[in-house]
């Protein structure tokens, strides 16, 4: 019986496909990409999360020509445009792990999927708009 020198196992246990093991991704073909985009975005929201109530606590008690002389400081603008960049790319990441580990019709899934990145999105878009025209003063 011959052995894989780099795992110590006996060769052809592995259940992945040859190029599965060549390209050294598992079984969904994405390879633990997902797992450091998320842990990425997890970061940039643990970063973001401090400016982003400080900003939120700042709009509590104006009136609202103050907080509209808030919302069109350009650092604020960018901080809440990157606290909603990495919000629904966070969002829609795990959201698409959850559908595809737990449902198992491919066509529900692949449905799934896909309103899954109609859905984040629309939010991203709608988000961004907010904020931009808000900034812009209009």
């Amino acid at each position: 019986m011959s052995f894989d020198e780099s795992h110590g196992a006996p060769k052809g246990s592995s259940m992945r496909t040859p190029l599965g093991r060549v390209r050294n991704l598992g079984a969904a073909h994405s390879g633990t990409s997902d797992f450091w985009r998320q842990r990425l975005t997890g970061v940039a929201l643990t970063l973001l999360m401090i400016p982003a109530l400080v900003i939120i606590m700042m709009l509590l008690g104006p009136n609202q020509v103050r907080a509209a002389q808030i919302l069109s400081s350009l650092p604020v603008a960018v901080i809440l445009l990157l606290f909603i960049f990495a919000c629904t790319w966070h969002m829609k990441i795990g959201m698409q792990v959850v559908i595809e580990d737990y449902v198992h019709n491919e066509k529900l899934k692949l449905v799934s999927v896909m309103l899954n990145n109609f859905f984040t999105i629309a939010v991203a878009l709608a988000s961004t708009y907010a904020i931009l025209k808000l900034s812009s003063g209009v």
